[in-house]
Formats: C-alpha cells, structure tokens, sequence
C-alpha cells in the first residue's frame, strides 16, 4: 500500500507534475496566463504555439541561438503548473557537450525566464546569445485554427534593454515590454555579450510585461522576490496542503487522483476584485477562461477535493448573470453565461461585450450546484446569499427558456454570431437524427430537461428546509410534471431508448447517443425504462471498453475521430457512471469507470478532454484527438466523480444524513481517505474488501449503509 497527499509523488515522475510534455508541446498555466511552446523552450511563428494573456497572442516568437546555433534539446524538467525547466546543449562545432543551457520559465501575469549558461570545460568561452522575439497579439482561438493573421501593424521600439512591441486594432491598444539586464534591444529581440569563465556560469532573467490600453500588467514572479513567496507558489501550496490524502493499493489509481488534484488546482481562476474567491477554468491551453457549464460541472465533481471551488465559481457566475435582453451576446434576466472573452478576435468584442450566454444547460446546473452544496452542507451563509441568485435562474427557465410553454427548455441562438447548438455537444453538427441529418433549432434536448428536474427538486429541498410549504409543494409538483412528460415525450419505444431531443417541428431527434445517461444522474428517468437505457449504454454500439462513445457506430453520423460524434469524453461517462451507479447497475457503473480510469493510464495519469471512440480491441491504446485541451477541468474532475459513484457516498447534511454504501472494485485494492470535507467536517473513509467505515462524521449526522435511489420529488421527512 501506498501513501501520500494527493500529489505527485515518488512514483509519479516528473512527466506528472502539472504541465503538458507529450507530442513535442509543453504548456505551462497560471490564471489568465498560459504558454504553449516546444520540448527546446521555444516558440515557434506560424505553430499553435505562443504566451497568451487575456485571449491574446503577446509573444508569437521567442527562440534562443548561441552564436546563432539552436541548442539541442536535452530534456524538460517540469516543476509547478506555472513553472518548468529547459535544459539543452550546445552542439558542436561550437562546442561539445562542454555548455549547457537552463532555461527556468515562469509564467503569471506575463513570464519571467531566468537563463543559466554553464561552462563545464577547463577553457573560458567568449560567445553571443540572442533571444528572437516577435507578436502578433492574435487572438488564441485564430491560433488554435492556424488562422492567425495580424490585425494591424505591429510597432517594434528597441531602448537600451528593452524591447516594446505594440499593436493598435480600432480603439484597443494591446502591448508587451520585455527586458533584461545587460542585454542590447534590437527591433528583431535581445543580445547579451557573454564571457563565461572555466567551470564557471552565465546568468539573466528575461522577463516579460503584458500592456492593455496603454497599462502594463503587474509579473506575477519579480526578479529579486523569493519564488516561494508568490502567490501561485502559496495558492498552490495551500491547495495541497487542503486537499483529502489518499492511501490505496492500486498506486495506478493514486497516479489519476494525484494528476487530478494538481490539474484542478492549475485550473484556478483568481478575480483581484474578491482575492477570497476562486472558479475554475475550462482548460489550457485554449479554454482558460469561466465557462457557465465546464466550470459548474467540474466544480461539482470536484467536491469531495475542495468545495470551495464550487461556492466561487457559483459566486463567480452570479456576479455576473444575465440583466437584460440584448441579442447581440443572448443575454437574458437570470441568465447564467456560457463563456467570458477577452481576444480581440471574439465576436462580441467588436459590440463592446467579453461575456456571451448562448447556452441552454448552465442556468439549471447553476441551481443544481448550489443544492448539491446544501447537501455537503458548505458555507451555510453563502449558499443563502445565492438563493435569490437561484431563484433568478429558475425565473429565466420558466420565461426565457421554456420558449413555447410546453414544459421543456429549448435553444435557439438570436444571432448569427451565436452557437448554433447550445447544450454540452455544441458543434455545428453535434445534435443529429440517426440518418445523419441535422436537427433543427429550436431543440429541447435530454439532458436540458434532466438538469432542469434536478433543479426544481433542488429547489423544492430549499424550500422545506425553510418551512416554506407552498414552495415545496410548486417546486415539488413542477418536478414531477416534468419527469411524466419527458418519459412521455422523450422515449423512443421501438427503440428502446430515449431521444437526443425534440427539433423545432417537436420530433424526436432519434440518434442512440450518450446523452441520455446524464438523464439518469438526476433521476428523471423512469424506473421501468431504466434497464433499457443501461443495457444501450453499454451496447457493442456505445461502448468501446475505454469508455462510453458520445454516438453509437450504428447512427449515420457515427466518426469516431469526431468532436461530438463517435469520440469519447471522460466527464460524460463520469455522469453517465454515476446514473447507473444511482439506479442500482452496480456492474455497469463499474465497467465503465474501470474503463475510464484505465484509460488514463494511456495518457500519463492525465485524462484529456476527449478522445477516438474505437472499440479497445482495435488498437492497444486509445487515440488522442489532435486539439484535446490537456489539463481539461471536467476530465481532471472525472476520476474523482467516479471514486464517488464507486463508494456510493451520497450526504445530505441538511436532513442529517449520508448515504455510504461502497461498489468498490476489488482489484483496487483497499482505499483510504482522510481529511475529506463533509457536513462542515473533516471526516476518514475507509474500504477494505467487506469493510467499510465513516469517521468522524458530526455527531447528529446519521450513517445509512445503502446506496441512495434516484432523486424523486419525494421529500424524506428528517430523521428523528
């Protein structure tokens, strides 16, 4: 049996320790900030590679010559998910191996790169290094593309030791300043003139300083501050030090969990304006902004790690909920966004917005989370600040999301500007009938409705708690109406299975999806048609060994190398997992997290985004899709959500309750827990074989070893 904090540890390996080094890339986050460059620290013009802050490309070029020879790459060496090193050498006929290269990269605010040239011969050397730099403030989605393309002049303006480099598009003014000591600006980058002693070693910080309108943006890492003082170093540290500690016997698993907590906590999103307050990103290197639905999704699954990340990322989002109707951004009153921008290149910055709502699920999950955090029984205070929040939402529901008053929540963008579908598959081409062909807008999709039915019930628990009798019974009824007229609606009998959604003629879109399982999560489905689902779920058609496929290979837009069409995603199947698990499929929930988390083992530890939906015996290990974001923030919380669905720890603080029943494999070893967040408590967890056990636990918190049924709209009276 192994033991340690859930961190990279001595069997994790460097490789492990938070930034992306596969396929020639490594990425390198913190906040707003992140850095995508090759194994040789460089960033190369015309690659999908650069420093971005705020959405924006500052630098697009920034390579290292000495004596105008590239060093050879020797190996990476990562550290923290903001810091790394480059250590290379260079080759001959300059030298032999007798000078190495280090470069310590930073990144935060901007970047600080500290350079160490070391001279391992018995001789002096007398060279020059050049550092190439160049922008082109592209916005980070027209790189991801390959479609960068400048939007105006660039100015270069080299001064002593500094080289500043602006561009102005309209109104807005984007810059960066990078200087050095003892370095010689020219228009093209830096030179530094170096004369390195026997056995002895050169060395320079580079740093780099972003500028938006004319204000040049605070370095997170200032030369002359001890690097453990910084606060991504001490955001980081306390991170660690707060998270539960694990001990199992499947140190494979410890790997995940370890992978999981470190992405997560690199996932982070600080506001300066409320420095108490955290949300979580969707994920780097291109999603490293609040997203409605990622963030409240991972949040979600994430909370057994830090429920604090699910009370910022909601207070996050309520600050910002929609006020207005303005079609140009699909704001509506109580709306919660899709997604915050800042990139030039974003449709709506043209309009003057950053913020964009087009999304049909991120409203109910916003109430979902906030009654799943009732039920960890978090931040009682804050929880019924965001009540009014909630209630906002569900207004939204009920007047702008139900658009024709037939009880289903639907989408339709307002502009041509906005995503076409706008539920969690939302390609051009994610929503389709089983010929192939493409649904129409408006839709009511599936899993809308089951966020929906989650959040009424959600709010129906609210308002018994609060002896509110009335609003129980609203919120309780409007529940069940929904669940009667989706399993009517909604299932497909011929098939034996329930449609993706409903298209603008109220048809059902007939395609055999995932989409579905998230119906079982909340329980919306009924239970006489749940072994149906469960057995289509884990179908030759569905299933791949690895995991569930998004599209069964018998529908007519099945690809597996598709976005949303045949592909694997792990938070899919972490949802869909936890259904089966809810509804009793104990063997089916496990084979699906088995398949999952095995997975990631083909991944270093690390799960990505999505993945190719071939079946597991067609190649020894799955295929990555090629612009997977890796770290991801549902794919970090998935190996958690699963370990949850396996234990079957289901609390409900509030009524004084926790359900605890464990499925855990036995080939997993026993697991324990300690310092796990439950009902305001720190309480141990433990699972050997038969024997499972809850320390801890507050005194008036009672223990039902059974797993919990599907969420009905059935209010338990609390436990005398």
């Amino acid at each position: 049996m192994t033991s340690d904090l859930l961190q990279p540890a001595a069997d994790v390996g460097p490789a492990e320790a938070g930034v992306m080094a596969s396929l020639g890339v490594v990425t390198l986050v913190e906040g707003s900030t992140f850095c995508v460059c090759g194994r040789s620290g460089d960033m190369e013009p015309g690659a999908a590679q650069g420093l971005f802050f705020r959405d924006t490309r500052i630098l697009s070029t920034w390579r290292l010559t000495v004596d105008r020879v590239r060093p050879q790459v020797l190996t990476v060496l990562p550290q923290e998910p903001y810091r790394t090193m480059f250590v290379s050498q260079v080759p001959p006929p300059l030298a032999m191996t007798e000078l190495l290269i280090e470069r310590t990269r930073y990144v935060g605010d901007g970047m600080r790169e500290d350079v160490r040239l070391r001279n391992l011969s018995n001789q002096a050397v007398m060279l020059t290094v050049s550092l190439t730099v160049d922008a082109d403030f592209a916005d980070l989605f027209s790189v991801k593309e390959h479609r960068a393309r400048g939007g105006g002049d660039v100015s270069a303006v080299p001064c002593d030791a500094v080289l500043t480099l602006e561009q102005r598009t309209g109104e807005r003014l984007r810059g960066v300043r990078i200087e050095a000591a003892g370095a010689r600006a020219h228009r093209d980058g830096l030179e530094f003139d170096v004369i390195i002693a026997a056995r002895g070693d050169w060395r320079t910080s580079v740093l780099v300083h972003p500028q938006v309108d004319g204000q040049e943006v605070t370095g997170t890492f200032p030369v002359g501050r001890p690097l453990d003082e910084a606060p991504p170093a001490q955001r980081l540290r306390a991170w660690r030090e707060g998270s539960p500690r694990v001990e199992t016997g499947a140190p494979w698993l410890r790997r995940v969990l370890a992978r999981s907590l470190e992405d997560l906590g690199a996932l982070r999103l600080f506001d300066p304006d409320h420095p108490g307050s955290f949300a979580v990103a969707a994920g780097a290197p291109w999603f490293m902004a609040l997203f409605g639905r990622d963030s409240l999704l991972s949040s979600y699954m994430a909370l057994p790690l830090d429920p604090s990340l699910a009370l910022g990322t909601l207070q996050s989002l309520a600050r910002l909920q929609g006020e207005k109707v303005d079609p140009a951004t699909e704001e509506e009153p109580g709306r919660i966004l899709h997604e915050t921008r800042f990139g030039l290149d974003f449709p709506l910055v043209h309009g003057g917005g950053t913020v964009y709502y087009g999304t049909a699920d991120a409203t109910p999950l916003f109430v979902v989370l906030l009654g799943e955090l009732r039920r960890w029984g978090i931040a009682a205070e804050e929880v019924d600040a965001l009540l009014p929040h909630a209630d906002r939402a569900l207004d939204w529901i009920e007047q702008y999301g139900d658009r024709d008053g037939d009880g289903f929540v639907e989408y339709q963008r307002m502009t041509e500007r906005g995503l076409r579908n706008q539920g969690w598959k939302d390609s051009f081409d994610g929503i389709n009938f089983a010929d192939g062909h493409l649904a129409e807008t408006p839709i009511a999709l599936c899993e809308v409705q089951a966020y929906v039915y989650a959040a009424y019930l959600a709010r129906a628990h609210f308002a018994q708690e609060a002896g509110d009798a009335a609003g129980t019974e609203r919120w309780s009824r409007k529940a069940d109406d929904l669940k009667r007229d989706f399993n009517d609606r909604f299932w497909l009998e011929e098939q034996g299975w329930f449609a993706v959604g409903l298209d603008r003629d109220k048809q059902p879109i007939d395609a055999l999806a995932s989409n579905m399982g998230h119906c079982l999560w909340t329980g919306l489905v009924d239970e006489d048609k749940a072994p149906l689902v469960a057995e289509r779920l884990l179908s030759p058609e569905l299933f791949t060994g690895r995991g569930i496929r998004t599209l069964a290979t018998t529908m007519g837009a099945y690809n597996p190398m598709s976005y949303h069409n045949g592909s694997v995603w792990p938070h899919d199947n972490a949802l869909i997992a936890t259904g089966l698990m809810r509804y009793g499929f104990v063997e089916h929930a496990q084979r699906v997290a088995h398949g999952i988390l095995r997975a990631a083992q083909d991944f270093d530890a690390r799960l990505p985004e999505l993945f190719g939906g071939f079946d597991h015996s067609e190649y020894p290990a799955p295929l990555p899709y090629p612009t997977s974001c890796s770290p991801q923030a549902w794919a970090a919380a998935s190996p958690i959500q699963l370990m949850r669905a396996l234990l079957r720890l289901d609390p409900w603080a509030s009524q004084h309750r926790v359900w605890f029943a464990p499925a855990w494999p036995p080939g997993y070893g026993p697991l324990r827990i300690d310092n796990l967040p439950l009902g305001g408590a720190r309480v141990a967890l433990a699972v050997d074989g038969s024997s499972a056990e809850l320390a801890g636990l507050p005194d008036e918190m009672k223990l039902i070893r059974q797993p919990r049924r599907p969420l009905t709209a059935a209010l338990p009276a609390p436990p005398g």
